[in-house]
């Protein structure tokens, strides 16, 4: 049984995420192979776009179209979200022209409240709190590449961010050993580590980086100054320091390399790692659009 919306990862079951996982993959190979898969023909998605987003836009638009159904974009001046129609009205009138709304939000709430008041399914495209469409993509990743997750160790090094704390929450449902290593003023929402726990197993959490990178699968990053943190900028450089994914780091570890992108390339990761043979940062960036297309079809049809 799907999940009527994704605000989170863990709004999916164990069971609802394989079989995500494997549609996905089923659509990747369908349209390598030119073959039809237009399973949501004739439907619209809503996309409420408060923070922009290349990556976002393309990959849910492009889906869509590909499903055979369409997408209508909404930015912020479109919507105003609450500034004059409360959100509330939005959600409910939305409901009756699509099949599906996706936000890409600063607060989680305002997720919440759509999800509340639609009659459609309500998507997460990113909050300040959580990005879920990142970490399927992620995990279609790290299961391509590794044949499952079964004694797959991953290392996350960097901001305990938003993708951090969907990506936590998707290795414990995955079963992927995982340890967060941030700067202390940095970590992960300890709520979120509780939540990991009751889905699987918790993340080790960790400030030293030292000793984390050697045994693990993949190393992934994230940026340091996420969108609205810029006037933080000049300290966060400062907090960071040598928690760079770099050469150095990654002496003596085969470990494949994961980022969200955008890169800051010369602050959380190289140019050169970001172009070695282990980055599989592409395939990552490829592998939204076959996810949230499994998604998307799991969720309206």
């Amino acid at each position: 049984m799907s999940p009527d919306h994704l605000l989170d990862v863990d709004d999916l079951s164990r069971e609802d995420l394989f079989a995500v996982l494997d549609r996905a993959a089923d659509y990747k190979q369908a349209l390598a192979a030119d073959e039809d898969h237009g399973d949501l023909a004739g439907k619209t998605l809503g996309m409420l776009f408060q923070k922009p987003s290349t990556r976002t836009r393309v990959s849910f638009e492009t889906g869509m179209t590909q499903l055979g159904g369409h997408a209508v974009f909404l930015g912020e001046d479109d919507i105003h979200l609450g500034r004059g129609e409360p959100l509330k009205d939005t959600a409910r009138t939305l409901s009756r022209y699509v099949d599906c709304v996706m936000a890409r939000v600063f607060d989680h709430e305002n997720c919440e409240v759509l999800a509340e008041y639609a009659d459609v399914p309500v998507v997460n495209g990113l909050t300040d709190d959580a990005h879920p469409c990142q970490t399927l993509a992620d995990l279609l990743t790290i299961r391509e590449e590794l044949g499952g997750f079964d004694d797959v160790s991953v290392t996350w090094i960097g901001d305990g961010n938003n993708v951090a704390q969907s990506f936590a929450l998707g290795c414990a449902l995955a079963g992927i050993d995982l340890t967060v290593v941030t700067p202390p003023e940095h970590r992960i929402d300890e709520a979120v580590v509780e939540r990991a726990g009751e889905l699987g197993e918790a993340p080790e959490t960790t400030t030293d980086p030292e000793g984390k990178i050697a045994d693990a699968d993949v190393v992934y990053t994230d940026v340091w100054v996420s969108m609205g943190q810029e006037d933080t900028r000049d300290t966060r450089l400062e907090r960071f320091e040598g928690f760079q994914v770099n050469e150095d780091l990654l002496a003596g570890s085969d470990a494949r390399v994961m980022h969200c992108l955008p890169a800051h390339r010369g602050e959380e990761i190289t140019d050169s790692v970001v172009e070695s043979e282990r980055s599989i940062v592409f395939d990552q960036a490829e592998n939204r659009l076959h996810a949230q297309k499994a998604l998307l079809a799991t969720l309206v049809e």
